[in-house]
């Protein structure tokens, strides 16, 4: 046999294995169609469960809130060389020390532990009544009744107030499970867009007054956080000057009111008496020192005051959830329709599986008698 004899029968090979397949999806969809009863019941049962299911699932609440943090990489040439000058007297005035919160690490850090257990034992009014926001938490999601049957659990409670130090052991568990189906299931952090400083959060929960206030209490922890942090150290030094500054001004008044004593108990002193001039001249000497010290003081719990308003604020709120809030529920009609059409959608393919196992174990004995013969 020649090549061209040979392409010819692999041409033939191939029209004749294209031609069974569309004769096999012509039967298979004809089987099909002789199920369509089935199909039809499997369609009606699913849209029965989809629509019971858009009846017994509760709604989720969105609520989202957008702030702007501000990037402030560079202290100002002004300021900086007045900081410069205040370090050379030995006055540390402190400087923007937000590198550990600056890009995604802020975005952790609302999402870290001690800031989502914080926002838990934050305490909210809902309907005139003071709880916190694990005590919500615990409500909504029925968690009592799923207690009721555990010994250790039956009378926790996270009152308003309470000290997070004393808790017990229990507490820190059931915060922690908490805090650990919150990060999973409800929250969200992320920046709009990576050029841009602009950060938002999502929370969504069953209950719409718990998605509104864990995100706002949440935003005003980590920002609270984020600028004591911040400015923790210039604060220190504003306390620090503040202190010397409030020193050096009484040590100046008592030596101005000892001038003045010196004055008035030695009015016209003896010239030839040197002796009487001393005690007047030395509380002179403590005068101008207090004055000078008191200068320099002044001018650095200044620079120190501008660099801590330089820091703060922080975080800028840009938009806030506002009741009611967007709400994510499967509609009735939706619901039948998506629960119906997958049902159908599935049976079809069992129905599929089922006759091409059937032939596959047809052909096979059919194969075998072939071959004997």
């Amino acid at each position: 046999m020649n090549k061209a004899d040979q392409e010819k029968g692999l041409a033939n090979t191939n029209e004749i294995s294209l031609k069974e397949i569309l004769l096999k999806i012509g039967e298979l969809w004809k089987y099909i169609l002789t199920k369509w009863v089935i199909i039809l019941f499997a369609g009606i049962l699913g849209g029965a469960i989809g629509l019971t299911y858009s009846l017994v699932k509760k709604p989720i609440y969105k609520a989202e809130l957008s702030f702007a943090l501000e990037d402030d990489k560079s202290s100002g040439g002004g300021l900086s060389g007045a900081l410069g000058l205040a370090s050379q007297f030995g006055f540390d005035l402190g400087s923007s020390g937000g590198g550990a919160f600056s890009g995604d690490n802020l975005l952790e850090l609302m999402k870290s532990r001690s800031m989502v257990e914080n926002t838990l034992l934050t305490t909210v009014n809902i309907s005139g009544k003071n709880q916190t926001l694990a005590e919500l938490y615990i409500s909504f999601n029925k968690l009592r009744e799923s207690w009721a049957e555990k010994p250790e659990f039956k009378d926790v409670r996270f009152l308003p107030g309470a000290d997070p130090a004393k808790f017990t052991l229990q507490q820190d568990s059931i915060l922690g499970s908490f805090y650990r189906d919150i990060v999973k299931n409800s929250l969200s952090v992320e920046k709009i867009d990576k050029k841009l400083s602009i950060i938002t959060v999502i929370v969504n929960s069953k209950n719409e007054l718990f998605s509104k206030y864990f995100t706002e209490v949440l935003t005003k922890t980590v920002s609270d956080f984020y600028i004591d942090t911040k400015t923790k150290k210039s604060v220190k030094n504003v306390a620090i000057l503040q202190h010397q500054t409030d020193s050096v001004r009484r040590e100046l008044n008592a030596a101005l009111t000892g001038v003045a004593s010196s004055s008035d108990i030695n009015p016209n002193p003896n010239p030839s008496l040197q002796i009487l001039r001393v005690p007047s001249q030395r509380r002179q000497v403590d005068v101008q020192a207090n004055q000078a010290i008191l200068t320099q003081l002044v001018a650095n719990l200044e620079l120190s005051k501008v660099s801590l308003r330089k820091e703060t604020p922080l975080i800028q709120i840009i938009d806030k959830p506002i009741l009611p809030l967007e709400k994510d529920k499967v509609g009735h009609i939706k619901g039948f329709i998506m629960g119906g059409l997958i049902s159908a959608f599935l049976v079809i393919i069992v129905l599929f599986c089922k006759k091409i196992f059937k032939d596959i174990m047809f052909e096979e004995p059919e194969n075998e008698n072939n071959l004997r013969r």
